[in-house]
C-alpha cells in the first residue's frame, strides 16, 4: 500500500479522519455514475454499485453536520414554514368560495391522500440521506437530480416576491402607531373655505385608497413602471435584513427565532378570535362560513382548488421540508412529525378562518347598517319632495330607529308599487348576505377588508399593530424555510461559509426584488404568484414521488423506514406512494394545464380615474415573461436527465464525505492491503462486516417471500444493509 494514503496515515494519528468516497477509491478505476443509482435493480452477474457496498458508519457517529438543539425547535421550524400567509388569507377565501363547511370535506380527504403521505416522504428522505434537496435526489436517482435544482429555483422565485409582502406588512405595522389610523378616512383637500374629498378615495373607500395610492402608489398598467416606490423599497430592505439575521447562523439562529415567530401568531389569532366573537355580527359571519353548500362538492373545480391548497399549505416541493429534516438524528420519528405538523397546519387554517369570518361578519353588519342609513335618507328625500307617497311606508316604521328588517320590508313595498320607475330611485336592497358573499383573498383581505374592519374596533391602533406584527411573523417563518431550502443544497455541494452565502443571497435577492417595489410592482407580484410556483412545483413533487415509489422501489423504501424508525410504517403509505398519490398528482397537473389554457392571462389593474380595479390582459412581453418563469423553473429537469443519461456529467456521488469513528478507523488501518481492498470494494459481501443490525426484509403488502437480490449470481437478502455511505442509506 502506498505510504501516503490516508488509511496508512491513520495509524499515526488519534484524530478522527473525515474522507470522501473519492479518496477511498483514488487507487481504483473511476466509478461510472450509472452504477451509483440506488434505484436501479441489478441483473444477475452485473457489477454492484461501489458506494452501495461501503459499510454503514455507526449511526451515532458525528459527521460534522449541524443538528437541532431539541425536538421542539425542529417542530416549530416545520410549523413555521408550513403555516404562512396562505392559512390566513387563502384558506378562508376558498372556504367562502367553495361551499363553506362543505369545502372541508374534500380538503380533509386530499390531506389524507396526498398531503400527509408526501409530507412524510420528504421528511423521511431528508432525514435518511442528511442532505438538501439537490443531494437527496442525486442519490435517489441521479438522472432526476434536476428535481433538487428546480426546487431551489422555485424557492428563489417565491422568496423574491414573498418577502415583498413582508415589506408591505412592515410598512403597515409602522403606520399603525397613529390614532386615528391613517386609512380610517378619506383625505380632505381644502380650497379656502371649501373642503373637497379626494375624488379617487370617494369613488372607492378609505382603506382601498390608502392601499393603492398611499402604500403602493400604483400605476394604471404593467407597461408603466412609474419608478421606484421609496417607502416600499426601504420596507423591503428591512425585510431582507430580518431574514438574513434569522438564517445567518443556520438552524442555530433560525431555531431560536422560531420560538417567537411560530408561536406569536397563535397568540394574536386567539386574541382576535376572542375579540371578534364579542363584536356585533360575528356570529353571522361564522354561521355563513360553516353553512355547508353540499352541491358544491360535486364540482371538479372545488377538488382541484382543495388539492392545490393542501399541496402549498405543507410546503411540498420547495426543499425547505427536506432541508429542515436533514438536520435530524437518523432515528427521529418523522412519521409522528408528519402527522403532527399536518394536523397543526389544518387546525391553524380553521382557527384563522374563524377569526377572519368573525371580523368580516362584524364588517358586513357595519356596512349593511351604513347602507340602510344612506338609503333611508334617500327615501326621506323622496317623501319630502313628493316622489314617493307616505302611504307606501308601513305605519310601524320609525326612521330614527330603522332596523335592517324594517328597511327590507319598506324596500319590498316600494319596489312592488313603483315597479316601472323603481330603477330610477337608485335604492339598494342592503342584504347582509350580499356583504358576506363579497369574497376577498390575498392582499385584498389583509390590506383592505381586514384593515377596514379594524377601523371600527375600539382601540383600533392596538389591533392593527398586533395584526400586522402577526403577518410579519407568519411571513418570516415561511421565509426562513424558503431560504434554508436554498442555502442547504448549496452548502452541501460547495465549501462556502454559511454567513457569506446568506449575506450574498440576501443582497442579490434584494436587488432583484426591486422589480416588485416599482410603482407597478404589485402586478409583477401577481405574475410571479400565478406562474412561478404552481405548475413547476406540482411537476417536482410528482417526480419526487415516482423516483422513490417506482424507481427506487416502495418496498425498499418501506424497509429503509423500518430500519430507521424501528417500526414498520402502515401499509396505507405503501398504496398511497405507489398508486394513489401519483394518480392524484397527474390529475392535478392536467387540471392545472387546462385551467391555464382556458383562463385569460392577465392581471387586475387599478384605474385611478374610476377608483376601481379592472382586468387587463398581459402585453406580449409580460406574457412571455410569465411563461418564461415556468420554463426556467422546469428546465433543470430535462437538462440534468439528458446530461447524465449520456454521461456528459458525473452524478456527484463521489463528493459527499463519510465520517468514521476512531474505533472503526483503527480496525480498518490494521487490515492488510488485500483485506482493505476487499473491505472497500466488498468483492465478497458475505465477508464485509456491517455495523448495522440485521433486520427482516420488508415483505410488502400481503407478501410471503423476502425480497431477494440476485447480484453476483447468488441469492441474498435485500441489500439495504450493505448501503454504506450515510448519504446513500435511504
Amino acid at each position: 500500500m502506498p505510504k501516503n494514503t490516508k488509511v496508512t496515515q491513520r495509524e499515526h494519528s488519534n484524530e478522527p479522519v473525515t474522507e470522501s468516497v473519492a479518496d477511498l477509491l483514488s487507487l481504483e478505476h473511476p466509478m461510472d455514475y450509472k452504477s451509483s443509482q440506488m434505484s436501479m435493480g441489478l441483473s444477475p452477474g452485473s457489477t454492484a454499485p461501489v458506494k452501495a457496498l461501503l459499510p454503514s458508519p455507526d449511526p451515532d457517529a458525528e459527521d460534522g453536520r449541524p443538528a437541532w438543539n431539541n425536538k421542539l425547535e425542529y417542530i416549530l421550524a416545520q410549523v413555521g414554514f408550513s403555516v404562512g400567509l396562505g392559512n390566513v388569507w387563502r384558506f378562508p377565501y376558498l372556504c367562502q368560495k367553495n361551499g363553506g363547511g362543505a369545502y372541508l370535506v374534500p380538503y380533509l380527504i386530499l390531506l389524507i391522500l396526498i398531503g400527509i403521505p408526501l409530507f412524510f416522504l420528504e421528511l423521511a428522505v431528508g432525514q435518511r440521506i442528511r442532505r438538501g434537496s439537490i443531494g437527496v435526489w442525486n442519490y435517489v436517482y441521479p438522472r432526476l437530480g434536476g428535481i433538487g435544482v428546480s426546487s431551489l429555483m422555485v424557492c428563489g422565485f417565491v422568496g423574491l416576491y414573498y418577502n415583498v409582502i413582508i415589506g408591505w406588512s412592515i410598512f403597515y405595522f409602522f403606520q399603525s402607531f397613529q390614532y386615528p389610523l391613517p386609512w380610517a378616512e378619506c383625505p380632505i383637500h381644502r380650497n379656502g373655505t371649501q373642503a373637497i374629498v379626494e375624488p379617487e378615495c370617494e369613488k372607492s373607500s378609505a382603506t382601498t385608497y390608502f392601499w393603492y395610492r398611499q402604500a403602493l402608489n400604483i400605476t394604471n398598467s404593467i407597461d408603466d413602471t412609474g419608478g421606484l416606490n421609496w417607502k416600499m423599497t426601504l420596507s423591503l430592505l428591512v425585510a431582507w435584513i430580518m431574514v438574513c439575521l434569522a438564517v445567518i447562523k443556520g438552524i442555530q439562529s433560525s431555531g431560536k427565532v422560531m420560538y417567537f415567530s411560530s408561536l406569536f401568531p397563535y397568540v394574536v389569532l386567539f386574541c382576535f378570535l376572542v375579540r371578534g366573537l364579542l363584536l356585533k355580527g360575528a356570529v353571522d359571519g361564522i354561521a355563513h362560513m360553516f353553512t355547508p353548500k353540499l352541491e358544491k362538492m360535486l364540482e371538479p373545480q372545488v377538488w382541484r382548488e382543495a388539492a392545490t391548497q393542501v399541496f402549498f399549505a405543507l410546503g411540498l416541493g420547495f426543499g425547505g421540508v427536506i432541508a429542515f429534516s436533514s438536520y435530524n438524528k437518523r432515528d427521529n420519528n418523522c412519521h409522528f412529525d408528519a402527522a403532527l405538523v399536518s394536523i397543526i397546519n389544518f387546525l391553524t387554517s380553521i382557527l384563522a378562518t374563524l377569526v377572519v369570518f368573525a371580523v368580516l361578519g362584524f364588517k358586513a353588519n357595519v356596512m349593511n347598517e351604513k347602507c340602510v342609513v344612506e338609503n333611508a335618507e334617500k327615501i326621506l328625500g323622496y317623501l319630502n319632495t313628493g316622489v314617493l307617497s307616505r302611504e307606501l311606508i308601513p305605519p310601524h316604521i320609525n326612521f330614527s330607529h330603522l332596523t335592517a328588517q324594517d328597511y327590507a320590508e319598506m324596500y319590498g313595498v316600494i319596489k312592488t308599487v313603483k315597479e316601472d320607475s323603481f330603477g330610477q330611485l337608485g335604492l339598494d336592497p342592503c342584504i347582509l348576505e350580499d356583504e358576506l358573499n363579497k369574497a376577498v383573498q390575498g392582499t385584498g383581505l389583509a390590506f383592505i377588508a381586514f384593515t377596514e374592519a379594524m377601523t371600527h374596533f375600539p382601540a383600533s391602533p392596538f389591533w392593527s399593530v398586533m395584526f400586522f406584527f402577526m403577518l410579519i411573523n407568519l411571513g418570516l417563518g415561511s421565509m426562513i424555510g424558503t431560504m434554508t431550502g436554498i442555502t442547504t443544497p448549496i452548502l452541501d455541494a460547495f465549501k462556502i461559509r454559511r454567513e457569506i452565502l446568506c449575506v450574498v443571497c440576501c443582497i442579490i435577492a434584494f436587488l432583484l426584488g426591486l422589480l416588485f417595489v416599482l410603482r407597478s410592482g404589485n402586478y409583477f407580484v401577481t405574475m410571479f404568484d400565478d406562474y412561478s410556483a404552481g405548475l413547476p412545483l406540482i411537476v417536482v413533487v410528482i417526480l419526487e414521488n415516482i423516483s422513490v415509489a417506482w424507481i427506487y422501489g416502495t418496498k425498499r423504501f418501506m424497509q429503509d423506514l423500518e430500519d430507521m424508525l424501528g417500526f414498520r410504517p402502515y401499509t396505507f403509505y405503501f398504496y398511497m406512494w405507489k398508486f394513489v398519490s401519483p394518480a392524484v398528482l397527474i390529475v392535478l397537473i392536467i387540471a392545472t394545464v387546462i385551467e391555464m389554457a382556458i383562463s385569460p392571462a392577465g392581471y387586475s389593474a387599478w384605474v385611478e380615474a374610476e377608483g376601481a380595479d379592472r382586468f387587463q390582459s398581459y402585453p406580449p412581453w409580460a406574457l412571455a415573461m410569465a411563461y418564461a418563469l415556468i420554463v426556467v423553473a422546469m428546465l433543470p429537469l430535462p437538462i440534468v436527465f439528458i446530461a447524465r443519461h449520456f454521461s456528459l456529467v458525473s452524478d456527484g456521488s463521489n463528493k459527499l464525505s463519510v465520517s468514521y469513528r476512531k474505533g472503526m478507523m483503527k480496525d480498518i488501518s490494521n487490515l492488510e492491503e488485500q483485506d482493505e481492498q476487499r473491505f472497500i470494494l466488498s468483492k465478497n459481501p458475505s465477508e464485509a462486516p456491517s455495523p448495522m443490525p440485521a433486520h427482516r426484509a420488508y415483505l410488502g403488502p400481503g407478501g410471503t417471500q423476502e425480497m431477494t437480490n440476485t447480484n453476483y449470481g447468488t441469492s441474498t437478502k435485500t441489500g439495504y444493509q450493505n448501503i454504506g455511505s450515510p448519504e446513500s442509506e435511504l
